[in-house]
């Protein structure tokens, strides 16, 4: 079985590694310098040059970028390229503000699409595998980066995009697809509908997922195998950076490998900035390498998280980051405590609920109500309200156990809680913060 895509990259010893970032950032930082006046400007702030950087290791002489530089730079600001080298948008879906709009060349697509190619080759995907995109297309990048991974790799691509699921599963059923690329919430729907319709996980031909854009815990993918008979791969990535596939899962499931010849990653103290050495949790921030259309340097990305340079069984030679561990700005404090919806689903999945909940916050008499919702399958459900106010106690005690405080538990009938073909909406929070 073809286990690379790129063999002499993805392979390739720390040194050599060391080598084409160390030649890479040089150009790269003279690149942003020379092209984004944005970027210029805050090195002159700060009293940078590019004849200041002569390798990685002067990577933190440079200025951080965050998304309020993005929102202020909107649209052009931090733009690379003259527009008519540029061959295509995608964005974020905005729900923080203005959205992110970033640039792409051609050759920023083909890089793209490699590092998709490079997943899908990791969650062993060949030219005989028949690939289901149900990602998003349009402005968002999860169906067109796995879309072009699977061409690259010369799968049959299903370009289905999210929603109608009926059609998914006939198409899945029919065309026989062996590898799903969607949210880990919708393949987990995907899961549930199939086992509505009377099909057992060995009737699909389904043997991999790849799956991101939202956080999930090991005990989800655990529910997802199980109920499609398939191995669950993560893949993370950032518009910002170029969508999915800046890292991948691969078999040995520790971690995702970060495509480290187009990508730097440090890890640093939200806080104050700090370098922090590998193996301790922090703030990812990424460095786009050779990137064109929208060249980030040191982009905070928010996501909290830890690096490792653990010997690999599968061969690979990249830095591994864990799953994000949380987000430095999804985290809610909630009566003084740091929460964070991973947690939370966490306890659920581990008492045996299914992962479909929702996290109502809000602020009555100045002090924070905090409800879940949480869905039973039909097996759970009664109508005996004593029975159910017993499940809903020692749920409450779980969460309390794992969060330092007690949410009220609402335990709700099946199929109650909205399903989502996207990202899940997991959170309201109604107070007024800001």
């Amino acid at each position: 079985m073809k286990r690379y895509y790129q063999p002499e990259v993805e392979t390739a010893s720390y040194e050599e590694i060391r080598q084409i970032q160390n030649e890479k950032i040089v150009k790269q930082v003279r690149y942003v310098y020379e092209n984004v006046p944005y970027y210029r400007n805050l090195m002159e702030k700060k009293g940078v040059t590019p004849d200041d950087i002569k390798s990685v290791d002067d990577i933190k002489k440079l200025p951080f970028l965050s998304k309020d530089d993005l929102r202020e730079a909107y649209p052009y600001g931090l733009l690379g390229t003259d527009l008519k080298n540029c061959v295509r948008i995608q964005s974020t879906s905005g729900t923080t503000g203005k959205r992110v709009v970033a640039f792409y060349t051609q050759k920023d697509i083909d890089m793209w699409e490699e590092c998709c190619a490079r997943a899908i080759v990791a969650a062993g995907g060949t030219e005989e595998d028949v690939v289901q995109v149900c990602y998003g297309y349009g402005l968002f990048t999860g169906g067109p980066g796995l879309n072009g991974g699977s061409h690259k790799v010369g799968c049959l691509t299903l370009p289905m995009s999210s929603g109608n699921t009926d059609r998914q599963i006939q198409f899945m059923m029919d065309l026989q697809s062996t590898i799903l690329c969607c949210t880990p919430s919708y393949a987990a729907y995907i899961g549930e509908s199939l086992a509505e319709q009377g099909y057992k996980p060995e009737d699909n031909k389904l043997k991999a997922g790849i799956f991101g854009a939202e956080p999930w815990t090991e005990e989800m993918r655990q529910e997802i195998e199980k109920s499609l008979g398939i191995k669950a791969y993560d893949i993370y990535g950032l518009t910002e950076t170029s969508g999915p596939g800046v890292a991948f899962e691969c078999e040995e499931q520790t971690g995702m490998h970060i495509n480290e010849d187009h990508f730097y990653a440090e890890v640093i103290d939200p806080k104050t900035g700090e370098v922090l050495p590998d193996g301790e949790k922090g703030e990812l921030v990424f460095t786009s390498l050779d990137k064109e259309g929208f060249p980030l340097l040191r982009y905070r990305t928010k996501d909290i998280c830890i690096l490792s340079r653990k010997k690999c069984s599968c061969g690979r030679t990249h830095v591994k980051m864990t799953k994000p561990l949380g987000r430095s700005d999804d985290m809610m404090i909630i009566r003084g405590v740091n929460v964070f919806p991973s947690q939370i689903e966490a306890v659920l999945l581990k008492e045996g609920y299914p992962p479909n909940y929702q996290i109502v916050v809000d602020r009555v008499n100045n002090s924070d109500t905090f409800d879940i919702y949480v869905e039973c399958t039909p097996a759970m459900f009664s109508d005996i309200i004593a029975d159910m106010q017993a499940k809903e106690k020692k749920l409450n005690l779980a969460m309390r156990s794992m969060l330092g405080i007690g949410p009220k538990i609402h335990l709700v009938a099946p199929k109650t809680i909205a399903r989502s073909e996207g990202k899940a909406v997991r959170v309201i929070d109604k107070r007024k913060l800001h």
